[in-house]
């Protein structure tokens, strides 16, 4: 059984938490954001720390406490530091540019390939092979470089693709006579 919903959540100065109900806003230096609470669950304010707890000794409701935590902790982080991503394109040819909300990627397919960047996103390109998305929401910031990587994973053989900076890709041997 998982013991993570035993843990507080610290909140870090320069960051400010109001529970409200079954709603918790955080507001920090990066920005600000919200979180609906489950009903399994109830968040208590205690110092400077966020308590999480279930509402009784049901298996479901003890699993939403941890993640009601886990969900809370990435809100506090959110805010305070906020989230990153690193990706890089590798191959003849392969370029990204940001312009504005969009991402136009040359990837080697017969089209350019543009992707629009969702509200709350930020998406840079420091060189035509890298990438960085970064944003307060740790779960968008992970969908966007998500979808990014779907356009062309990278492939056993050469290693081209589009591939996330830590990511070590196992190269298969080529095919002998």
């Amino acid at each position: 059984m998982s013991r993570v919903a035993n843990q507080p959540v610290v909140i870090p100065g320069g960051v400010d938490v109001q529970v409200s109900g079954q709603k918790v806003t955080a507001k920090g230096p990066k920005g600000n954001s919200e979180l609906d609470i489950n009903s399994l669950v109830k968040v208590e304010m205690e110092d400077s720390s966020l308590k999480v707890a279930s509402n009784n000794a049901e298996k479901k409701s003890v699993a939403m406490a941890g993640t009601m935590r886990a969900l809370l902790n990435n809100l506090v982080v959110g805010v305070h530091e906020g989230f990153e991503k690193k990706l890089e394109l590798r191959g003849v040819g392969y370029r990204a540019q940001a312009q504005g909300n969009k991402l136009n990627l040359t990837l080697g397919f017969s089209h350019p390939v543009v992707h629009d960047i969702p509200e709350g996103v930020k998406v840079e390109t420091p060189s035509q092979t890298e990438v960085v998305v970064s944003g307060i929401n740790k779960q968008a910031v992970g969908q966007v470089a998500a979808d990014i990587r779907a356009y062309r994973p990278p492939e056993p053989y050469k290693g081209k693709g589009v591939r996330y900076v830590d990511e070590h890709v196992v190269m298969k041997e080529a095919k002998k006579k």
